[in-house]
């Protein structure tokens, strides 16, 4: 199976997906660290994908993606961004919408709290 046939794969069958250097429970950088975080602090499912396990995967989604960096964040199928575009979208309440939109359960407290913290 080659590299973009895994990533559409992943993203087609899962409703969130973050590609990411590490796992949720040990991120292996800081960006990775802050968006699993985010995930994980507001109750989101989602599967981690460690690119640092394969060198073709971590070529190839920046391939899929034609995005440069990682980690990547994926929601029902459509790229969302990296972690300043989440962070910003955390911070501004789109993310939530997203969310809302498409049916992804999380936590608005947990949300709400995010943005409590940072203004």
């Amino acid at each position: 199976m080659t590299a973009e046939t895994q990533i559409k794969e992943t993203v087609t069958n899962n409703d969130v997906v973050l590609f990411m250097k590490g796992t949720k429970s040990m991120p292996q950088c800081g960006f990775s660290s802050r968006v699993a975080g985010v995930l994980n602090f507001m109750g989101v499912d989602f599967a981690d994908i460690n690119v640092l396990a394969d060198e073709e995967l971590r070529q190839g989604i920046k391939d899929y993606s034609d995005w440069p960096t990682i980690p990547q964040l994926y929601v029902k199928g459509e790229f969302v961004g990296g972690c300043d575009i989440v962070t910003e979208m955390t911070l501004s309440g789109e993310l939530d919408e997203l969310f809302q939109k498409e049916g992804v359960s999380f936590d608005k407290a947990a949300a709400d709290k995010i943005r409590e913290a940072n203004t």
